[in-house]
């Protein structure tokens, strides 16, 4: 990515971008104090969210939801649509910022296709979290207790036993969890008021028996080769996901294909670091590729846009391959895929990119690339591999993802090349998928313990009694 490029990214924000989040930040700000009673900011808040989609197809579904909160009426339709255009207006601003992106980098993009299908039938469980979203919005982030918290127990299992609704469930298990670290949030320093409405909107379109359970009746099937690029892991206190972002260089020789390929597992808190790379066990093949750096030959994989729906099985462990040299030959001329519209979030952005010949400022926390500074995401680097701070400030090439943030483009590290007391050293953020590789961290694992056997075993003795 030339210093040209960065700074065309870095100047041209999108118009209109600051007037859409403003209007977000009202609506959150009328989501902490709950919507039982709804004081004259919170309305001018609402009637803000309404003007902004006046010119939509939500425009009529948004005004009298508006209406009904105000007068005190509000029901599960109603927050439905209020959830809708929150979740339209920044995917609005998703879609200008990623346009931004992609005219800055000369990057191809994929156009959205809507699947196929029938919306799918009414669900016990998708009720029961529509009912508990519902009371949770009309107490608001300060309202929250226990006993409001205790009962998203029932939605949660019944979620749980339905596989299409899984995701469901974990949203509203994680998003619980947080709400009771946080009691009493009136206490709070600092509420996460945006990241709590992020997760109760999408959690109540998830909740929709229409339109949102609609699914493509055959997914793409895709084989050829898949390139690693970088990995991004993701860890919550009760779960644990990790996203391997990468090329397919289809078997028909097609045009190449950024993709992303996504596992999880629940876990517990005292879970964490290293330790997190064994809950995947059942990915071996994955994890192979990873941690060794390898291409990956995938046969029928299903694939819904660019996300790889991953079967252990269709996969098989292939020849090395360096993912520095993949990014340079190959990530300028790989399309990417359009964006489903329930993930479309300005914080939702991820773009790989590689950056090589900068120097690196301020503690670490920016990089110089021709003239042109852009801000390091050095917090998002994961405990799980060998990806630190110091080695970051070290490097003189990165592998990557551009997000946005706080009003401004960043980088995330998923990789760098630095020297390190005159000697090269590269480091990858799932170096250590297959096992820890430094001396030193391996020693205070075993230490510490496999807090994961020791789990495993006492869950086993429970299922034998």
């Amino acid at each position: 990515m030339l210093g040209t490029q960065l700074a065309q990214l870095r100047d041209g924000v999108p118009t209109g971008l600051a007037n859409a989040d403003d209007v977000v930040a009202g609506f959150d700000e009328a989501l902490l104090r709950g919507f039982a009673r709804v004081a004259e900011a919170d309305t001018a808040a609402l009637t803000a969210l309404a003007d902004a989609v006046a010119g939509t197809p939500l425009a009529d579904r948004v005004a009298e939801a508006v209406g009904k909160v105000t007068a005190g009426s509000v029901g599960q339709e109603q927050l439905a649509g209020l959830a809708g255009a929150r979740v339209a207006l920044l995917g609005a601003a998703h879609d200008a910022l990623l346009d931004r992106l992609d005219t800055a980098l000369g990057r191809d993009r994929a156009a959205w296709t809507s699947p196929t299908g029938e919306p799918a039938d009414a669900s016990p469980a998708r009720a029961a979290a529509r009912s508990w979203l519902h009371e949770t919005a009309l107490a608001g982030w300060q309202g929250v207790d226990h006993e409001l918290l205790s009962a998203v127990g029932t939605p949660v299992e019944t979620a749980l036993a339905e596989p299409g609704s899984r995701r469901l469930a974990v949203l509203l298990d994680g998003l619980a969890a947080e709400l009771r670290a946080g009691l009493p949030v009136a206490t709070m320093p600092r509420v996460p008021v945006r990241r709590w409405a992020d997760l109760w909107s999408r959690g109540v379109l998830l909740a929709q028996d229409g339109p949102t359970g609609v699914t493509a009746v055959d997914p793409e099937r895709v084989t050829g080769r898949l390139l690693p690029l970088g990995v991004d892991v993701h860890e919550h206190e009760t779960a644990v996901q990790v996203q391997l972002h990468a090329i397919l260089e289809p078997a028909d020789a097609g045009t190449p294909r950024l993709v992303r390929v996504t596992v999880g597992a629940a876990k517990v808190a005292t879970i964490g670091g290293p330790a997190v790379w064994r809950l995947l066990s059942a990915y071996p093949v994955l994890l192979t590729g990873i941690a060794q750096r390898r291409a990956l030959t995938v046969t029928d994989l299903p694939a819904h846009g660019g996300d790889l729906l991953w079967v252990d099985g269709r996969a098989q462990a292939a020849e090395p391959a360096d993912p520095f040299a993949t990014a340079r030959v190959l990530l300028g001329a790989a399309t990417a895929t359009a964006t489903p519209p329930l993930d479309r979030h300005p914080a939702a952005i991820a773009e790989p990119v590689l950056l090589e010949g900068y120097t690196v400022h301020d503690d670490g926390l920016t990089l110089d690339l021709d003239g042109h500074r852009l801000a390091i995401a050095v917090d998002r680097l994961p405990t799980a591999g060998p990806l630190t701070p110091a080695l970051v400030a070290a490097s003189s090439a990165c592998l990557g993802l551009l997000r946005w943030d706080d009003g401004r483009w960043w980088v995330q590290p998923l990789a760098v090349r630095a020297t390190v007391k005159r000697r090269p050293v590269e480091a990858h953020n799932g170096d250590w998928a297959d096992g820890v590789t430094d001396p030193k961290v391996a020693k205070a694992e075993a230490k510490a313990g496999d807090a994961v056997a020791v789990l495993r075993e006492r869950a086993g003795r429970l299922l034998r009694r």
